[in-house]
């Protein structure tokens, strides 16, 4: 876990995506948020985790990233541009899907919505019904094309907004509390196609959530948000999760496996170290018991 420096291990060599360094935002209704303390960053093909809690600031800052708000202080810099100055230069490379996704989905039908960048872009009709066609596809909601919008589930919403995200083929993919309506299977189906683009197309991926569960088995790193916006913590998910108490700044709960090994090593010293998965899980457990019953 670090709070002043930054090693992406693996990453480190990779380019910069996004990089937010102290930015304050103030509201009309006085509100401020101040994201300071550490710098945030973002490499190339990385998956990254935003956490917090209610008005951390965690929605300002993908706000901030998309261009939607202009810093007041501090810098913003995506493909190394200020997104709030230049949004038309970059906005082809980055999809989005924001937490209210009634707000994005607004043609008659889901095909239409999915197909809306590609025909504002001016790729040929056929093209554009491909490609829609495509990224629906992956989220295996293909059946739903011909479907008005406002008639589906909340998490069918959210599969129609992520593969409107996805029909360019971006190069960042923002998202706010993906998993939100989605049913276990669903949020499973999504993880792993997250991780597939992040590896195989080398996109960069940044998630705000409050599905502390899908970290470990989502992020390369993750940042934690104190409130106010000040950016406290940062690491990969091993090292903010290898004590029960390393979230307590940000007011986030740890991920239910955390806290039962964090609870068994009270118990025991001897204990294994936390699991991130249920599989890690059960073969730390069984090499644990297995070492015990070996002792005289």
């Amino acid at each position: 876990m670090h709070e002043h420096a930054h090693d992406h291990g693996p990453l480190a060599g990779a380019k910069e995506v996004v990089r937010i360094s102290c930015v304050r935002h103030t509201y009309e209704d006085g509100t401020s948020v101040h994201l300071c303390g550490l710098d945030f960053l973002a490499h190339a093909g990385a998956r990254v985790a935003v956490l917090g809690p209610n008005g951390s600031g965690k929605t300002t800052m993908l706000f901030h990233i998309l261009g939607l708000l202009k810093s007041q202080e501090g810098e913003v810099r995506v493909f190394d541009v200020s997104p709030a100055d230049e949004w038309p230069a970059i906005r082809r490379r980055i999809g989005v899907v924001l937490q209210n996704v009634d707000e994005q989905l607004l043609a008659p039908t889901v095909i239409d919505d999915v197909a809306f960048s590609p025909r504002q872009y001016g790729l040929p009709e056929d093209e554009a019904l491909e490609g829609a066609h495509r990224a629906l596809g992956m989220l295996g909601i293909d059946h739903l094309a011909d479907r008005v919008p406002h008639n589906l589930s909340g998490g069918e919403k959210r599969k129609v907004a992520l593969a409107g995200a996805l029909v360019m083929d971006p190069d960042l993919l923002v998202l706010d509390e993906p998993f939100e309506g989605l049913d276990p299977a669903s949020r499973t189906s999504l993880l792993d196609l997250l991780s597939t683009l992040a590896r195989e197309r080398g996109m960069t991926i940044i998630m705000s959530t409050h599905d502390i569960d899908a970290v470990p088995e989502f992020a390369d790193y993750a940042y934690v948000l104190a409130p106010g916006g000040r950016i406290a913590v940062y690491g990969t998910p091993e090292e903010l999760f290898a004590s029960a108490d390393v979230l307590a700044e940000g007011n986030i709960k740890p991920p239910i496996l955390a806290e039962l090994f964090a609870r068994l090593r009270e118990r025991d010293p001897g204990a294994p170290a936390p699991a991130l998965s249920v599989s890690e899980a059960v073969d730390a457990l069984a090499d644990w018991k297995s070492c015990a019953e070996r002792l005289p």
